[in-house]
């Protein structure tokens, strides 16, 4: 009980119409980054050297890649995670295989796991061609049976986020999938608060608190199984190029969903995803 109200006491004090709405709840999970290294009590970190989705990163354990900042000069509350994509050709997976870029991920599989409630997080990030950050969820198991929620993706297209479902009968090029145009005047380079809200029933995705996208059980038992009555973990990555982003772009040269104005924000070091917090309430 302590330590559900000194979470409470630092939402408050993070202000905001979204996480004043979710201090009414119960506090599962909350980590606001304020410390010097990533707590790996809450946190793991993924080491990849298996390329998915044709992306063009491996994902290192490095303060290179995932580091913390005073966030406060970047306009979050307290402390705050980067994750930064780096170039380093030639970088070699202990299974062999040669990357050009080296990027960040981290999960709370086994160490967080909630079944239904609300997760959020405040972020903001680069864009440009190809720049795929993401906040998701995922269950233990075979995918997609496990059940994937995807509460923010962007493929480098600075106005829009999507959102997106992933499961036994609706995977990949998903018919549960959602873009959501950022208002006037703002877009994914500046601090938002992703959102899903997640019930027996529905999974609803919000954006700054305002509803963007909704899935009913009913609507995925048209395709296949409901995936979405078991515990899922919270991931935070930063992929470069792949399917998705070549989707949406077309870019094949110099990398596969990845645009050379992107590989030279990489190179200048100007390819960062910022979090200020994540949180979990039922």
């Amino acid at each position: 009980m302590k330590n559900t109200l000194l979470s409470l006491a630092a939402l408050l004090m993070l202000s905001g119409a979204a996480v004043a709405q979710q201090t009414k709840k119960d506090t599962v999970f909350f980590e606001d980054f304020n410390k010097k290294t990533l707590d790996r009590s809450k946190w793991n970190v993924e080491i990849t050297g298996q390329t998915v989705n044709d992306e063009q990163q491996a994902y290192i354990d490095s303060a290179a890649t995932l580091y913390f900042i005073d966030g406060k000069k970047e306009g979050a509350k307290n402390g705050a995670l980067v994750i930064k994509a780096i170039y380093k050709p030639g970088h070699t997976s202990k299974e062999g295989k040669k990357y050009d870029f080296v990027s960040g991920r981290i999960n709370t599989r086994d160490k967080m796991m909630f079944t239904y409630g609300s997760a959020s997080a405040r972020m903001k990030m680069a864009d440009g061609a190809g720049l795929w950050p993401a906040f998701w969820g995922l269950g233990k198991g075979k995918w997609p049976d496990c059940g994937e929620i995807d509460v923010m993706e962007t493929v480098g297209d600075g106005s829009w986020i999507s959102n997106a479902l992933h499961g036994p009968g609706y995977f990949g090029n998903t018919p549960f999938a959602h873009r959501e145009a950022f208002p006037k005047g703002t877009d994914v380079t500046k601090w938002h608060v992703y959102s899903v809200d997640w019930t027996e029933n529905s999974l609803t995705f919000k954006l700054d608190g305002k509803v963007t996208y909704t899935v009913t059980k009913r609507m995925t038992e048209k395709y296949g199984r409901w995936a979405y009555d078991n515990p899922k973990f919270l991931i935070l990555n930063f992929a470069l190029g792949g399917g998705y982003p070549n989707g949406v772009n077309k870019v094949t040269q110099p990398y596969f969903g990845l645009s050379q104005s992107s590989v030279n924000k990489i190179k200048a070091g100007n390819a960062k995803v910022y979090v200020d917090w994540v949180l979990v309430t039922k």
